[in-house]
């Protein structure tokens, strides 16, 4: 495991940490390198149905880790291959069947706000601090991670975050969208492990083939293709469908299949 990161698993549910507590978990770039293979060993991983991403310590992410930018981000030619190992990171989170769940205290700032917004639920803690700080750098973010963010919480809601850099708390947070909920920082952990048994205990066929259909909806996509229609086609055919009509009819508790 790539220095800076925590994985472990607990059940069918995995949980990567970003593991430097004294830098507030400050994102290097080969942590950001690193990123796809993970989240690539998860997808293939069929014990594995559901991802939590969370910080050691007091923080989610304070961001990239800009001290590595003296010598990785000197010139243009730096800086853009700096940009292509985030853009990848940040593709790969997006491009998960699998559901991915960002659980955040304290600072979620900059690149560690923008590895939660591609992640499909935020949870945080009471207290917690979010902003996305290009504009203090002199950086303009990537189309993708504006894409996402504008579709999360509206473009007035993301110029203000984008081009004020302006720090919000979880309670705005939550007002504008941006966080599924926020919890006392007591009853955090508890509740996205609750969360994280509820998306285990759904069908994997629905939550992964609905997945990748709200990924081609934000990428633009306004008509099913051959790819939706195979989905729906497969799930159909499959033995998900007919375990849960079974166990509605039968006023039972569903028994999916493991995959």
């Amino acid at each position: 495991m790539t220095e800076g990161f925590e994985f472990a698993r607990d059940g069918a549910v995995a949980r990567l940490t970003f593991a430097r507590p004294s830098k507030k978990n400050a994102i290097t770039h080969a942590m950001w390198s690193a990123l796809p293979e993970i989240v690539a060993g998860v997808e293939a991983d069929p014990a594995v149905k559901v991802l939590v991403l969370t910080g050691a310590g007091e923080d989610f992410s304070a961001g990239a880790d800009i001290s590595e930018f003296g010598e990785l981000r000197s010139n243009a030619e730096g800086a853009a291959v700096y940009d292509k190992a985030i853009e990848a990171a940040v593709r790969a989170l997006t491009g998960m069947r699998k559901p991915s769940i960002a659980m955040i205290r304290g600072n979620c700032i900059g690149g560690g706000c923008q590895i939660s917004v591609a992640c499909d639920f935020r949870f945080a803690a009471d207290g917690s601090r979010f902003g996305i700080t290009p504009a203090k750098l002199g950086i303009v973010y990537d189309f993708v991670s504006t894409r996402q963010l504008v579709a999360l919480i509206g473009p007035a809601h993301a110029r203000y975050f984008l081009l004020s850099g302006e720090l919000i708390t979880s309670a705005r947070a939550r007002e504008i969208g941006l966080l599924n909920d926020v919890f006392a920082p007591s009853e955090l952990e508890d509740a996205v492990a609750r969360f994280a048994e509820t998306l285990c205990s759904r069908s994997q066929t629905s939550i992964r083939g609905m997945n990748r259909i709200i990924e081609k909806i934000l990428a633009g996509q306004v008509e099913p293709d051959a790819e939706v229609d195979q989905l729906r086609l497969d799930a159909l055919h499959g033995e998900d469908y007919a375990e849960g009509v079974d166990a509605f009819l039968s006023r039972r508790v569903p028994r999916f299949k493991y995959s």
